[in-house]
């Protein structure tokens, strides 16, 4: 009797963790709420891990002792793990998120990977269901943290270059077929009486091998420019495999907190694939990471530089102004200066708004996290959907960083790689003006034909130091004025 009082303390608890995070994710719908709300799911996920040292006093008094060395093991994970994720947190600059958020995303999938050994190594899984949950939990767990392993380390520039080679989707194929046989052959052997499943290490290592391997070699292929999805894919899986080890062991909290993480995941895949014009399917079937058989079509005209304070002056007497961030802008720090210069404008008269489009970066989100950081009113930024139309009324597009996201190739050339993606009508404004450190190619290493359009003029060099130098110039004129 006394040992059920601490299982009904969890359920309770657990229920309450899982109604703070699902509250705190309603939260983070919004801009204006998103501060509240990962306090509050961070405030449930804290009591569910909480709730876990309650565990304690539900066994029986023999196993106490092992029990409590556990605890004081998981209070050490606890500090160690906690103390350097706050110290990472704080640590890590704006430009490096994407590879964090992938790191964790592994870290998700190893835990619950990590859930799954420990019951079938301990040999504790009982019934076909719980063993073929389980199977399935460590399956995608082990993939989702392999294959984020190797997006942060193309993200983080530690791998450069896709890895393709002839065959490499059979042979992908081949590895996945491996590693259902072998968890088909343990669910087998445990239901058919042969043995149990502790007596067998090997298989379940061997599965786990696979698993991670297959992760490895699904990751590997895929180009930089397809980085948001595959984030979002893992993202999903990430969850999913939590939920369905919560599942086996029967907490609620990782049962709802899984199945909702994995269901955004999915969303925001499904809504990443429809912004880069690919189906979820191409994506995770076809032609994932191919290689774009089309060749790009011949781009007229010339580029067209301009010094940064022209540029600047010409935008404190426009009407309207729209700027289009991008990674550029992230890279260079520059969203403080950026926000400066839109004050000056605003304080001019001028009418600014911010352009975002859902793939802009090296993850989703980043251009919102990026001008939420810098202080840009909420007001003030706007999804692709919402201000596409906008531009053809713009005396001025401002592109900082991006490339893909306005390339017009997208809307206009059959032959080019990218053609049909959505993009940012950047070209239609009667001036545009893109501040780009040189004349490289974007992530999808393609021409940007915008750059070469009549109405576009190139302001080089790093988008900071662009900044300062509009800003001057803007401010000169006030005190030109002045005297």
């Amino acid at each position: 009797m006394f040992t059920a009082i601490p299982q009904l303390i969890i359920g309770v608890v657990d229920l309450v963790a899982a109604f703070l995070f699902l509250y705190g994710l309603k939260r983070m719908s919004s801009p204006v709420t998103a501060p509240s709300g990962i306090f509050v799911a961070g405030l449930g996920m804290l009591v569910a891990i909480l709730a876990s040292f309650l565990y304690v006093f539900s066994v029986d008094a023999a196993a106490k002792p092992h029990l409590w060395v556990n605890i004081g093991l998981a209070v050490i994970a606890l500090i160690v793990g906690g103390g350097t994720a706050w110290w990472s947190g704080k640590k890590v600059a704006m430009t490096s998120m994407p590879q964090m958020v992938a790191l964790y995303n592994g870290m998700g999938g190893g835990a619950a990977g990590a859930i799954a050994a420990v019951e079938l190594f301990g040999g504790k899984t009982q019934g076909a269901t719980q063993l073929v949950v389980t199977l399935v939990g460590a399956l995608i767990g082990a993939v989702s943290l392999s294959g984020s392993l190797i997006a942060w380390a193309k993200l983080d520039g530690i791998i450069n270059k896709p890895l393709r080679f002839w065959g490499q989707q059979a042979f992908n194929g081949g590895v996945m077929l491996v590693t259902l046989a072998v968890g088909g052959y343990i669910i087998y052997i445990a239901q058919s009486g042969a043995g149990p499943l502790i007596a067998m290490p090997q298989l379940i290592t061997l599965f786990f091998g696979c698993a991670l391997v297959f992760g490895i070699l699904m990751t590997l292929p895929i180009g930089g420019a397809d980085m948001p999805v595959v984030i979002s894919i893992y993202n999903a899986c990430t969850g999913l495999a939590v939920g369905l080890e919560g599942f086996v062991l029967q907490n609620p909290a990782l049962m709802i907190a899984g199945m909702v993480v994995g269901a955004a995941g999915l969303l925001l895949t499904l809504l990443m694939a429809k912004a880069m014009n690919r189906s979820v399917s191409n994506v995770i079937f076809t032609n994932f990471g191919s290689i774009p058989k089309h060749k790009q079509g011949d781009i007229k005209g010339s580029l067209k530089p301009i010094e940064a304070g022209d540029a600047g002056i010409f935008m404190r007497y426009a009407s309207k102004v729209i700027i289009v961030p991008g990674y550029g802008l992230a890279v260079a720090q520059g969203q403080q200066k950026l926000y400066e210069f839109v004050k000056l404008l605003q304080a001019a008269g001028v009418e600014v708004k911010f352009a975002i489009h859902p793939v802009a970066g090296r993850m989703p989100g980043q251009m919102d996290v990026l001008l939420a950081e810098a202080g840009v009113p909420y007001d003030l930024i706007f999804q692709l959907e919402d201000i596409n139309d906008d531009f053809a009324s713009a005396d001025v597009a401002l592109v900082i960083g991006a490339n893909d996201v306005v390339n017009p190739a997208a809307r206009d050339d059959k032959s080019s790689p990218i053609f049909g993606m959505p993009i940012l009508n950047a070209d239609k404004a009667k001036k545009v003006y893109v501040v780009k450190r040189g004349q490289g190619k974007g992530y999808a290493d393609i021409v940007n034909a915008l750059f070469y359009a009549e109405n576009c003029e190139m302001v080089y060099g790093d988008a900071q130091a662009v900044l300062v130098k509009m800003i001057e110039a803007v401010r000169g004129l006030g005190l030109s004025a002045a005297a």
